[in-house]
């Protein structure tokens, strides 16, 4: 089978939103302010403390499908209502990332990439299409 450019522009779209998922998750939320951390910081903001823990598990475990293209389409969809979220709680901020607290653009973003990433599909080098029957198309 021939890889086509869009292939791999679908690739290089899953894998960036994949880095950027994970990071998120691992080095930001795990290794800098801690699981118990962004718990609190969940609390803070009025969101349960379970809430953190959910969203570090979508954004590192999301992170790693995308990465490897193992349900890739599943993780980016997995992926859509925590950027939701994480826009509508910089809404209050402005546009641009300058802003204090950061602006909603990012997250915006990020959630339309995720959602042109799972309508698109995984692009080349996945791994997830030696998956047996219909999981390969996820």
């Amino acid at each position: 089978m021939s890889t086509t450019t869009a292939d791999l522009g679908a690739f290089v779209l899953r894998v960036t939103l994949g880095v950027l998922a994970f990071s998120h998750g691992f080095i930001l939320k795990v290794l800098t302010f801690t699981p118990a951390g962004t718990a609190g910081y969940f609390e803070s903001i009025g969101y349960p403390a379970a809430f953190a823990y959910l969203v570090i598990f979508a954004e590192v475990a999301g992170g790693l499908a995308l990465i490897t293209g193992i349900l890739p389409r599943l993780a980016a969809i997995g992926l859509i209502p925590v950027l939701i979220g994480a826009t509508l709680q910089h809404a209050g901020n402005g546009w641009s990332f300058s802003s204090t607290g950061g602006g909603w653009e990012f997250p915006a973003a990020w959630t339309v990439l995720l959602l042109a990433s799972a309508l698109i599909g995984p692009g080349a080098f996945a791994l997830g299409r030696n998956l047996p029957g219909k999981l390969a198309s996820l």
